[in-house]
C-alpha cells in the first residue's frame, strides 16, 4: 500500500489530526484527497476536494459516496470526546453515534468503491480502546467498541483484499485534549507515523511515544495471538 498516486478520503478533516493527515497524504504524493467534515474548509491545493459530511447523517453519507468515483484509502478520523461519567446515558449514546456507528456507516457506505481495487480502511481510535481512561470512561467505551468493529472488519474483508488498520495513539496536542495537563504528541508527526504504518501494512499502528512503548508487547502478546486464531474461523463460518 502506497500513498503516492492514491485517492484518499479523510473524515474529520478540518482540524487537528484529520487536517494533518490530509496534509501528510498530499506531501506523500496522493493523487486526490477528499477532505470530509461537518464544516469543510477550502484548500489551495487542487488535489483536495472538500466534502460536507456529518458521519451521523445518513443523507450526507449517501451524498458523499455519490461524489467519490474511486477510492484507495478511507481514513475514519471523525470522533468526539465529552468527558462525562458513567451515569450519563445520553452522552454515551452520542459518543457511540459518532465514534462507533459513524465509523460503521461510513465504512459500509464506501465498501463498494473500496472493493474495486486493493484498498485500505484506517480507523483512528485511541489507546483508550484497549485500556479505559477513568476520567473519560464513555469515550473509552465507544473507542473499545470501534476497536472490536475494526477487528471484525479485518477478518471479514481480508479475502477481498481490503486491509483494515487500527490506529492507537496516546493523547495528541489538538483541540480535543487541550484541557488535559498531560504529555501530548504533535498532530503532524503522528500523521506521518500513521501513514508510515499504512504503507508498512501494520494492522495496529502505534504512532507516538506513549503508544509505541507498548507496541512490541502488544504485537507479540496473547491478545494478538487470539485475534489471529479467531480470524481463522471466518473461512469455516456458514455466515456470509
Amino acid at each position: 500500500m502506497k500513498i503516492a498516486d492514491s485517492t484518499v478520503l479523510v473524515t474529520g478533516a478540518n482540524r487537528g489530526l484529520g487536517k494533518a493527515l490530509v496534509e501528510e497524504a498530499l506531501r506523500r504524493g496522493a493523487r486526490r484527497v477528499f477532505a470530509a467534515a461537518r464544516e469543510p474548509l477550502a484548500d489551495a491545493d487542487r488535489r483536495v476536494t472538500p466534502l460536507m459530511l456529518d458521519v451521523t447523517n445518513a443523507a450526507q453519507i449517501r451524498a458523499a459516496v455519490e461524489q467519490v468515483d474511486a477510492l484507495d484509502i478511507l481514513i475514519n478520523k471523525a470522533g468526539i470526546s465529552l468527558q462525562n461519567d458513567l451515569s450519563d446515558r445520553a452522552a454515551l449514546e452520542r459518543l457511540l453515534a459518532v465514534n462507533l456507528f459513524g465509523t460503521y456507516d461510513v465504512t459500509h457506505a464506501f465498501l463498494p468503491v473500496l472493493a474495486r481495487s486493493r484498498s485500505a480502511i484506517v480507523n483512528v481510535l485511541s489507546l483508550a480502546s484497549i485500556a479505559a481512561v477513568p476520567f473519560d470512561s464513555l469515550y473509552s467505551i465507544s473507542k473499545a467498541a470501534a476497536f472490536s468493529l475494526s477487528q471484525s472488519l479485518r477478518a471479514l474483508l481480508a479475502a477481498g483484499e481490503v486491509s483494515v488498520h487500527t490506529v492507537l495513539p496516546g493523547p495528541l496536542d489538538t483541540d480535543m485534549s487541550r484541557n488535559l495537563h498531560i504529555p501530548k504528541a504533535p498532530a503532524d508527526s503522528t500523521a506521518q507515523a500513521i501513514l508510515d504504518g499504512v504503507e508498512k501494512e501494520e494492522e495496529e499502528i502505534f504512532p507516538d511515544p506513549m503508544s509505541e512503548a507498548i507496541a512490541e508487547g502488544w504485537r507479540s502478546g496473547a491478545v494478538k495471538a487470539l485475534q489471529r486464531q479467531f480470524a481463522g474461523y471466518v473461512a469455516q463460518s456458514p455466515i456470509k
